[in-house]
This record gives C-alpha cells, sequence and structure tokens, in this order.
C-alpha cells in the first residue's frame, strides 16, 4: 500500500511455512530417521488467522510445534511474533517430505 506500507499476509504465511514446516522437517528427518539427504517438501495445506500488521523493517520470530509427523507428512502448530513479542499470526500448517 503506497502511504501504509504492510507485509501481505501470504509472504507472512511463507515466512512461518518455510522456517515452521521445511526447517523443522529437515531437522525430524536427520534426527528421528537418521536421513541426511536434501529433502523435497511440498505445501499440503495450510490455515492461518492473522491479528496485527508487519511493516517494513520489523523483526519476527517464528515458533513452531509438531503436531505430528508420520508417513512422511508434518503438521505443525506454527506462530509469528514482532520484536514486541506480539502474536502477530497463527495456524496449522501440513506438508510432505520425501527423499525421491
Amino acid at each position: 500500500f503506497k502511504d501504509n506500507p504492510v507485509t501481505p499476509g501470504v509472504i507472512l504465511t511463507e515466512v512461518m511455512a518455510q522456517i515452521g514446516v521445511v526447517c523443522l522437517g529437515i531437522y525430524l528427518l536427520k534426527e528421528e530417521l537418521g536421513i541426511v539427504e536434501k529433502p523435497k517438501i511440498a505445501l499440503t495445506s495450510h490455515q492461518v488467522d492473522f491479528f496485527l500488521p508487519i511493516l517494513p523493517g520489523d523483526t519476527v520470530t517464528v515458533v513452531s510445534e509438531k503436531i505430528y509427523f508420520r508417513f512422511n507428512k508434518l503438521k505443525c502448530k506454527v506462530q509469528l511474533f514482532n520484536k514486541k513479542d506480539e502474536l502477530v499470526c497463527r495456524g496449522e500448517i501440513s506438508g510432505m517430505l520425501t527423499l525421491k
């Protein structure tokens, strides 16, 4: 928005998916399954609620909690906080991990 710039929700969702699902998925594959190859990861579903805007230059923190990881599907509860530790958005994001 020209006079009121905010970070679009799709970008915040992507940040949450990359950190909350992809990074956690790679870690789980290594720790739980002993796999060191680079996995391929695809988003399968997401539901995110937004509460506060993120402005240009803001710093965010992503917190992810595994709901389940079975049959190569990872589902996480993901939250994004601003630099004041206020909840900006939260939701559940799922992805499939494969080594093929």
